[in-house]
C-alpha cells in the first residue's frame, strides 16, 4: 500500500490494531480522532495524529492531503437526536470524508457491520442506526473511489488466526469475528486488487484452515456498479 494512510478512528480499539498492522508494514500513518490528545502513545511510534470531526468536517482535509488509502471505522452514537445521532457519523461523516479525499486517492475502506439491511433488527431502534450505517455504505459505493466495505458480524478479542474466516455476501447471517481479523482484512483491502468494489460480511470459521486474505477475496462475486 502506498503511503500514506488515514485511519478515521484509528484511536480506538480496532483502529489502533489496524494501525499497529500498517506500521508493521512501514507504512505511513495518520489518525484522525476528536480525542487526539489522548492518543500519545500512537504519535510516540510516530503516527501523525489530527483532532477532527467528521459530523462537521471541520480538520478533515489537513488530515486527507494526500492520502493513498483511508480506512472509517467511527463508532456512532446511538442517541434519536442531536449531534450524536447515528446520522452524523455513520452518513454524514462518511460524506465528509468522501468530500475532503484527493481525487487520486487509491483505496477506501469503511468498517460497517452485519444486520444493516435488516431494518426490523433491534439495533435500528437506536436512531435508525441500521439505516444510517446503509446510507453510509451506499456512499461510498457511489464515491467513484476504489472501494471495499467490510461488514464485521460480533467483535471479540481473540487473537487473529485462532480459526477460519468465512466471508459471505448477502447479508443473513450471524456469528462471531475478531477485532484482529478485522483488522488484518482491512489492512489487505487496502492494496489487494481482488477487494475492490466488494461489500462483505466477516465470520469466524471454526475448524478451518485459514486461507490467505486476497484467496478469500477473490471468493466472492463482484457487485453491480451503481446504477449499473
Amino acid at each position: 500500500m502506498t503511503s500514506p494512510v488515514t485511519v478515521v478512528g484509528g484511536a480506538g480499539r480496532t483502529g489502533r490494531l489496524i494501525v499497529a498492522d500498517l506500521l508493521a508494514q512501514g507504512v505511513e500513518v495518520r489518525v484522525v480522532s476528536r480525542r487526539a490528545g489522548r492518543a500519545a502513545d500512537l504519535r510516540s511510534r510516530g503516527v501523525a495524529t489530527f483532532d477532527a470531526d467528521v459530523r462537521d468536517g471541520r480538520g478533515l482535509d489537513a488530515a486527507l492531503a494526500g492520502s493513498a488509502g483511508v480506512v472509517y471505522l467511527v463508532e456512532p452514537g446511538t442517541a434519536n437526536s442531536g449531534p450524536d445521532r447515528p446520522e452524523t457519523t455513520l452518513y454524514q461523516g462518511v460524506r465528509n470524508v468522501l468530500a475532503a479525499c484527493s481525487p487520486q486517492l487509491e483505496r477506501f475502506v469503511l468498517v460497517s457491520s452485519i444486520y444493516v439491511t435488516r431494518p426490523d433488527h433491534y439495533f435500528n431502534e437506536w436512531g435508525r442506526l441500521l439505516d444510517w450505517r446503509l446510507r453510509g455504505e451506499d456512499a461510498v459505493r457511489a464515491s467513484g473511489f476504489p472501494y471495499t466495505v467490510v461488514r464485521p458480524s460480533w467483535l471479540t478479542d481473540e487473537p487473529a488466526g485462532r480459526a477460519g474466516v468465512r466471508l459471505e455476501r448477502g447479508d443473513r447471517g450471524d456469528g462471531k469475528i475478531s477485532r484482529s481479523d478485522v483488522a488484518q482484512a482491512c489492512v489487505h483491502a487496502l492494496s489487494s486488487p481482488a477487494a475492490v468494489g466488494l461489500t462483505f460480511e466477516m465470520y469466524t470459521d471454526p475448524g478451518v484452515a485459514r486461507e490467505p486474505w486476497e484467496a478469500l477475496f477473490a471468493g466472492l462475486a463482484k457487485e453491480p456498479a451503481p446504477g449499473g
